[in-house]
């Protein structure tokens, strides 16, 4: 073999090896990414029973009702439409109305959705209290940052 063809089949070898790579890395992405659904997505697709989805959206003001001890009834809404959701367990620490929520479970019929998890979202504002004291004592604390 002359040297200009070892190095053409050294090239094609490597290239098909970062090939196989990349390529395995993306299918094993595709089975391991959860992606989420708003309330307007489901309400124009078709309700499939007993299927475990995902809902992302916000816990609608003056729907949170606590049964018991660990059963809650909410709604999660986007703003256009809202679906009931029935849950037994601990909330998250940051669940609250008006929050950003999203919702593991499946419907057990067209209009409630069981819930099996649920997970608080928060927003991207977070500041420790000590850099807050200091921009506070500097006089660069601006209103916008809670």
């Amino acid at each position: 073999m002359s040297l200009r063809f070892q190095r053409l089949l050294f090239i094609l070898l490597t290239l098909v090896i970062i090939l196989s790579a990349v390529l395995l890395i993306l299918y094993n992405t595709r089975e391991n990414v959860s992606y989420f659904y708003t309330p307007s997505e489901i309400d124009k697709s078709e309700i499939i029973i007993n299927k475990i989805i995902r809902i992302g959206g916000f816990v609608e003001n003056n729907s949170f009702n606590k049964i018991s001890s660990s059963s809650f009834k909410f709604k999660i809404t986007d703003e256009k439409t809202s679906i009931l959701v029935t849950f037994k367990g601990i909330l998250p620490d940051l669940f609250r109305e008006g929050q950003g929520a999203v919702i593991e479970g499946a419907f057990v019929d067209k209009n409630i959705f069981n819930a099996t998890n649920v997970f608080a979202k928060h927003d991207e504002n977070y500041m420790p209290a000590s850099i807050k004291e200091d921009l506070k004592d500097t006089g660069y604390w601006n209103k916008k940052y809670k």
